[in-house]
């Protein structure tokens, strides 16, 4: 089987894990070491959840809160997923302030807030902000540190870690599992070089790639479908298996003007200096530059820059876009300058696929990925035009500090696409694109509201926003409409007691586009938890909840009691 395990750079440095893997057995009295016969050693626990992501925080936390006990293993030493170790502000929808997503994310939020008012040196006028934007970036109306949310998600784990109802083990990767016909049986992990086996009733995929679906069998769909498959307005004539969206390594950086912190020229300059995107339609020139293909139109959109955080003409200063730290909220001199996170067109790597490839080539792609990234800082130093006619900002200071890492890029790369499961129910274009819907809905049907699902358990939005892919696809990008995510898109066809909860769910390559964003995500993950909750407390199979239409009312006013909204609001 294709294996591929992340050797990316991994730190403590800015952040503290949750547990090391050399402590976690010792108040586990259900575990067998057996390390000296090098057999693994056992451990039990009500749900295994892999992957600490944000599906994986909010899955345990549904658990968790309902007395079962959990075992959570993450990739790196970070819990937090897109927030934290892969280093993106939260892309959310433009009613998030007060509705569209479970109260546990909402709370979340203004715990984020909170810690800014209550350990940072806010200026006055926001330290009773309920609308605090630590770093006034334009794509989130919350963006900050990964750090703070690391701190947040901690806090709302330690109650369990300390009554012993959850473990944490970081640094762990899945490589093996056992499965009896429909059900897996147990799950082997390997941890600093110890092998742990891990039985459960359940088991949950958080994982950013999907990554139990082939170790336990559990059908699942990668790339691109055709228009012939789903009938999807916007899908390809041809399918590709292999055609993924890209990823990126993001890393942060300030500026420190009339100093010089120009990086080593990268290895890779010369190449990434001289590329341009293979991709139709074409690319609007080289990929280090201040322009890209606007992805509504696919025309040559000229960008600006300026780290001082001025007004760049009439062009949109990538500087302010996911900037993190706006100085000027928090009292004069405390921060040198702004802070930002460089997550833009010019360091999106299309040139090689994650998915089901071995791990030579998985990181052979990430290091390119990363000559990328160091790339764009390096020309962005030294040849990013200047109002001044100059060119070069020599005073940008790659943080490596706000990643937690020696070299400075974030932990695990910013996936956009993952595998997706076979499911009971997948969600097509027709059901929440704008314009598929206006083409399908049936007479009664309203044309300005996605399909309704009588199996929702939770609600999301975002549009429909598909980067360039590692085949040579540009920008897909169309309008959604708010929508609800099915029960059955997170119910595999055959397996019994696995399931998704991350962007490996039933979707397709098309609506993948908006429901993997940081919101939906923890909506996905919240909704497996209770799901699997409430199917042990009432004795059923989960996917018994889907087919006894009385039991998926009970489930959904379950839902609605912890706080889970599955209808948008009129």
């Amino acid at each position: 089987m294709k294996r591929r395990k992340f050797l990316g750079s991994l730190s403590t440095i800015g952040g503290l894990g949750l547990l090391d893997t050399k402590s976690v057995y010792a108040h586990i009295s259900d575990q067998s070491t057996n390390e000296v016969n090098n057999t693994p050693v056992v451990l039990r626990k009500d749900t295994i959840i892999i992957g600490g992501g944000l599906g994986g925080v909010a899955s345990s936390l549904a658990l968790l809160k309902q007395g079962h006990s959990v075992l959570l293993t993450e990739e790196t030493d970070w819990l937090g997923g897109q927030l934290t170790s892969q280093g993106v502000p939260p892309d959310e929808h433009e009613w998030i302030e007060s509705h569209g997503a479970p109260e546990s994310y909402l709370d979340f939020r203004k715990k984020v807030r909170s810690y800014y008012q209550n350990n940072y040196p806010i200026i006055d006028s926001l330290k009773e902000n309920a609308a605090l934007n630590p770093g006034n970036g334009a794509v989130s109306r919350l963006c900050h540190e990964p750090i703070v949310a690391l701190r947040v998600i901690e806090s709302l784990l330690a109650p369990y870690i300390a009554n012993g109802q959850l473990t944490v083990m970081l640094k762990t990767t899945p490589i093996s599992a056992e499965v009896d016909n429909n059900k897996v049986i147990a799950v082997l992990v390997k941890s600093n070089e110890i092998t742990y086996k891990l039985y459960a009733d359940y088991f949950v995929d958080a994982t950013e790639l999907g990554d139990l679906l082939p170790l336990t069998g559990t059908e699942y769909i990668t790339g691109t479908e055709s228009k012939s498959q789903t009938n999807e307005l916007h899908a390809p004539d041809k399918a590709d298996t292999t055609n993924n969206q890209a990823f990126t390594m993001c890393f942060a950086i300030d500026y420190v003007p009339n100093e010089d912190h120009t990086i080593e020229k990268p290895k890779d300059y010369d190449f990434w200096y001289n590329h341009v995107p293979p991709l139709s339609p074409p690319w609007s020139g080289k990929i280090l530059g201040l322009h890209y293909s606007y992805p509504r139109t696919l025309k040559p959109k000229e960008l600006g820059f300026h780290p001082e955080g001025e007004q760049t003409e009439n062009k949109l200063n990538l500087w302010n876009y996911r900037r993190i730290i706006d100085k000027n909220n928090f009292t004069p001199s405390f921060f040198k300058g702004d802070i930002t996170i460089v997550n833009w067109p010019q360091n999106d790597y299309m040139l090689g696929n994650l998915i089901d490839v071995f791990e030579n080539e998985f990181n052979k792609h990430i290091d390119r990925a990363k000559q990328l990234s160091l790339s764009l800082l390096y020309w962005l130093q030294t040849e990013a035009p200047r109002p001044d006619g100059g060119k070069g900002w020599k005073g940008l200071r790659l943080r490596k500090d706000i990643m937690g890492t020696e070299d400075g890029l974030a932990k695990y790369p910013y996936v956009r696409e993952s595998r997706r499961i076979k499911a009971e129910f997948t969600v097509l274009e027709e059901h929440v694109g704008r314009e598929n819907r206006a083409i399908v809905a049936k007479p009664n049907e309203d044309k300005t509201k996605a399909k309704h699902f009588e199996d929702s358990v939770g609600i999301g939005y975002y549009h429909i926003d598909l980067h360039p892919t590692s085949n040579g696809v540009n920008y897909v990008d169309f309008s959604s409409l708010p929508f609800q995510i099915p029960l059955g898109s997170l119910l595999p066809i055959r397996m019994e007691n696995i399931f998704p909860a991350n962007k490996n769910i039933g979707t397709t390559h098309i609506t993948n586009g908006c429901y993997r964003l940081h919101p939906v995500e923890w909506s996905i993950g919240e909704a497996v938890g209770h799901l699997i909750s409430y199917a042990k407390h009432i004795g059923v199979a989960p996917r018994q909840i889907r087919k006894d239409n009385h039991i998926l009312k009970e489930f959904q006013t379950y839902l609605h009691q912890q706080g889970v909204q599955t209808e948008w609001p009129i």
